[in-house]
């Protein structure tokens, strides 16, 4: 299962996926009917006869997410593969004078490849009273994990869960008196940082139940939420020092095709062997070639479990809310 799918680089997988096994059952979940057609269409388009579903679902809904994992428990016996796709960043703004200070201290070409100290964000209160970006990057992702644990868990075959985080993704922004970053101006990487905490904590909570988390950075992508951050004729008049930039930032990955080279790769892989405190980055070099590397993750599992405890609470009072979505 791929959430959500509907463009960018959860489509571009879908694609990949099939091309690399063409007997597989692709579940697509979308926000709503119209996407989720819309997308198995163009699915269907290049791979005819794939097996393709779909379900509706808003990661960032907890009443959609607990209805998406209903639907699914009902249809499926076991999921082999979810890959955990969702990110916003709403309202973003780019620091100039940061910019101009990396220039002058030599490093621009980290700031650029990280965004760190160059990008922050306005986040906003969701229906759930949740600040709306951790619950659509993460919380959101974390308990339809674990409303799907009876598909996930003690099977014969291990199963995967595969996150999209980032090279954003940072300690210094992210705090566990404010998991939900509701103080910050950095609610994207704070988000990302505690994916990569949760993955970490869930490895070491369900390896023995068969179920194995990984992380996955997809580069820079050029997709509907990179081009909400600059106007459309800015990008267009950098996309050539972008191609430029790639030849010394391996991790300019541009098209979703590249930026889904990692989660492909994942795919492919035994759980078994795969380091959990590892993020496995999607990279392409100057010349277009499409490879992975692997990267130490900066986590503390100390602060990870911390993490999950306070995540396991929040599900708790959030079950409570919506009792009447449970079996």
């Amino acid at each position: 299962m791929a959430a959500p799918c509907s463009g960018g680089v959860g489509l571009a997988l879908c694609k990949r996926l099939l091309d690399e096994d063409g007997r597989i059952h692709l579940c697509i979940a979308c926000r709503n009917e119209q996407k989720s057609e819309a997308t198995r269409d163009l699915i269907l388009a290049t791979h005819p006869s794939a097996q393709v579903s779909t379900v509706e679902m808003d990661l960032g809904n907890l009443a959609s997410v607990l209805r998406a994992a209903r639907e699914l428990r009902c249809r499926f016996q076991r999921l082999d593969f979810v890959y955990l796709n969702a990110g916003i960043m709403p309202n973003p703004h780019v620091n100039f004078k940061a910019l101009w200070h990396g220039l002058l201290t030599g490093k621009l070409l980290h700031m650029l490849t990280t965004a760190e100290g160059i990008m922050t964000q306005t986040d906003r209160l969701n229906g759930d009273g949740l600040q709306e970006v951790f619950a659509t990057n993460l919380f959101g992702h974390f308990m339809l994990v674990r409303q799907l644990q009876s598909l996930l868990c003690s099977n014969e075959k291990p199963s995967r869960l595969i996150w999209t985080s980032s090279s954003n993704a940072r300690e210094s922004a992210f705090s566990l008196s404010d998991y939900q970053h509701a103080k910050g101006q950095e609610s994207y990487s704070s988000s990302k940082y505690a994916t990569d905490l949760t993955s970490v904590v869930l490895n070491r909570k369900f390896n023995d139940q068969g179920l194995y988390s990984s992380v996955v950075c997809p580069g820079l992508v050029m997709s509907n939420m990179t081009y909400r951050i600059l106007p459309i004729f800015l990008w267009k008049l950098l996309m050539p020092i972008m191609w430029l930039i790639r030849f010394f930032a391996k991790t300019y990955t541009l098209t979703p095709y590249n930026g889904a080279e990692a989660h492909v790769w994942l795919f492919k892989q035994k759980p078994e062997y795969l380091d959990a405190l590892v993020k496995y980055h999607s990279c392409t070099s100057g010349l277009g070639r499409c490879y992975v590397e692997p990267r130490k993750m900066d986590v503390d599992e100390d602060t990870a479990e911390k993490l999950y405890q306070k995540l396991l609470e929040l599900e708790e009072q959030s079950l409570e809310k919506y009792h009447d979505l449970l079996d």
